[in-house]
């Protein structure tokens, strides 16, 4: 028999030794760090997930999803592995905080980022509305509608659940705003059936010192006092009222812009005869416009002769250059009226209890880069030459 000391070898390692050594190895994990791993244990408000630290990390129910969710079983299963994002540093019990939520955030900005870029129409329900506007959901963020870019004779109260088609304003993760527009994807859609040279049915909206606002079929279009006459006119007000119903040429497209800009000048057999005699400008019309197409058509071919083509640029609309018509929502008009609207946050750092006057995007807490608060928006700019209403 084997006596049992001789089998005791003193090495000079103990099990301290040991310890320290692992620490040696260990993984270190920083908040903001996406790393992988598995989850073990499912609990009534969150889950222990495996992420190769001394200590499981929790993720708690609300950073599971940017949706809301009541159960952590509507998204993780036992033994999945999978992203985390590491949200807070390690409490007094060495356990990290972790999220899905924050990842599924950064890939929401990510995608929202390339919509604009191509310059998407994206369609939404409305969850919501404030004074501002109204409030929609676009891959999980929050997005704003202002009220004047919802092209609806609704009340926007009833808007409450019904699907729009939008387009990008503003897309800013670092202020935290994301900006959507109803009437400019619906002007986005008219145009893409109109065509310059075309002769239309309007009826008037709105009258101002520079012009006219002409409806098209639910789009607003902008008569320039330059463009209702070659006689000159002291005020639009002298020609039409609203509601009048008249004929109008298109003569300018922008749907950058939002622009559609108008013409009865180009429609008038003889000068003048807008101011004396409108119904044969709206009798010859379509005649006019035939002569006015081919004018053009001509003239981008490089037919006329010089003479003829200095001829022309007298008929051709002023109103296609840039210093006679406003923009239909000019860079600082649209920045102005962002400036003044009350724009929740994409993403609300600290969600208040849901409240008929104020409802917000995300019930949980999630870090915001901007809390600041702006007056809200009119509900109408007048001045805006495109404002859809249909």
């Amino acid at each position: 028999m084997v006596n049992q000391e001789t089998l005791t070898l003193d090495i000079g390692f103990t099990y301290e030794d040991f310890a320290s050594k692992l620490d040696d190895y260990d993984y270190h994990f920083n908040p903001g760090d996406v790393v992988a791993g598995t989850v073990f244990s499912l609990e009534p408000r969150g889950a222990l997930i495996d992420i190769g630290a001394k200590t499981a990390a929790y993720i708690p129910i609300q950073e599971m999803s940017i949706n809301r969710i009541d159960t952590p079983e509507e998204v993780l299963q036992s033994n999945e592995t999978r992203e985390f994002y590491i949200l807070a540093d390690e409490n007094e019990d060495g356990q990290l905080t972790l999220s899905i939520r924050r990842i599924e955030y950064m890939r929401a900005w990510e995608r929202v980022r390339q919509l604009q870029t191509e310059d998407a129409t994206v369609r939404s329900l409305v969850f919501a509305t404030n004074r501002g506007g109204a409030l929609v959901r676009i891959e999980g963020l929050r997005g704003f509608i202002p009220g004047s870019h919802i092209s609806t004779r609704k009340p926007k109260e009833e808007l409450v659940g019904e699907e729009l088609p939008l387009k990008f304003l503003e897309v800013d993760e670092e202020r935290n705003r994301l900006v959507l527009s109803h009437r400019r994807a619906l002007v986005e859609r008219k145009m893409n059936k109109l065509e310059v040279g075309e002769v239309v049915i309007g009826t008037v909206r709105g009258i101002k010192p520079y012009g006219a606002f002409i409806d098209i079929g639910g789009v607003s279009g902008l008569l320039h006092i330059s463009e209702i006459s070659h006689d000159h006119i002291d005020t639009p007000h002298s020609v039409f009222n609203v509601n009048d119903e008249l004929k109008v040429m298109i003569i300018d497209l922008d749907a950058d812009r939002g622009r559609i800009s108008l013409s009865t000048k180009q429609l008038e057999p003889e000068p003048g005869d807008m101011v004396k005699n409108p119904q044969v400008v709206y009798d010859m019309a379509e005649e006019m416009a035939v002569k006015y197409r081919e004018q053009i058509l001509a003239k981008q071919q490089g037919i006329l002769t010089e003479e003829a083509s200095q001829g022309a640029e007298e008929e051709v609309p002023s109103a296609m250059e840039e210093a006679e018509i406003p923009d239909a929502m000019e860079e600082a008009e649209v920045s102005t009226a962002m400036e003044e609207a009350e724009i929740p946050d994409a993403v609300e750092e600290a969600i208040p209890p849901v409240i008929e006057t104020e409802i917000t995007a995300i019930e949980e807490e999630v870090p915001s880069p901007a809390e600041e608060e702006i007056p809200a928006v009119p509900t109408e700019i007048e001045e805006v030459s495109v404002a859809v209403e249909g």
